[in-house]
């Protein structure tokens, strides 16, 4: 029987109480519900050592999140246990990024394809941007929802940008076009989305 490690187990639960928490249409709710049932069943986590990229170095900055919510501070916390676990990679460019996009992001998969829990059926990341930078627009098929824990601002198909906030959490449907850009502080972002649901 698979078991996962007690720091992975313990940011798993953690999230959980957090996106709860902070979910707030119907959709993303229900969403976040059907990606921690999907969670209850582990599984392979990898043993290699993470690997870092030179924007990482904005993490600290970003996880010293100012908040009166408890559930946040355990996130972090539960976070910081795993960070140098993964496996930290840029994403490739387009004509909407920044020109200092490159440099200027990371993602790193918690549990998903190449993730700390390489499976699946799931995708749960993180994304950490330097200042003043902006990551391209983008689509998928499965929905997706963000916990946001900095400032930043964000945009779904051709609205305006908007700013969660810290502790905001949003909901992206199916196939909408979406991006983020940070402002003069780095951005930091969790992100879940279930591509077993949408096949």
């Amino acid at each position: 029987m698979i078991r996962r490690s007690e720091a992975l187990q313990a940011f798993v639960d953690a999230a959980f109480v957090a996106f709860d928490q902070f979910a707030q249409v119907p959709q993303s709710r229900r969403s976040v519900r059907q990606i921690y049932d999907a969670l209850e069943v582990p599984g392979v986590e990898r043993q290699a050592p993470g690997n870092r990229l030179p924007v990482c170095s904005h993490l600290e900055t970003a996880l010293a999140v100012e908040t009166e919510h408890d559930s946040l501070h355990r996130l972090v916390d539960r976070f910081k246990a795993i960070e140098p676990l993964l496996e930290w990679r840029r994403r490739t460019n387009d004509n909407s990024a920044s020109d200092n996009f490159a440099d200027g992001h990371a993602n790193a998969m918690i549990v998903g394809p190449g993730g700390l829990e390489d499976r699946r059926d799931l995708w749960f990341g993180v994304t950490v941007m330097a200042p003043n930078v902006r990551y391209p627009d983008h689509d998928h098929a499965p929905e997706e929802n963000y916990l946001v824990l900095s400032d930043g601002e964000f945009r779904q198909g051709e609205a305006a940008w908007f700013s969660p906030g810290i502790g905001g959490s949003f909901y992206n449907p199916p196939g909408i076009k979406h991006a983020m850009r940070s402002l003069d502080t780095p951005l930091f972002a969790f992100w879940a989305l279930l591509p077993a649901m949408s096949e």
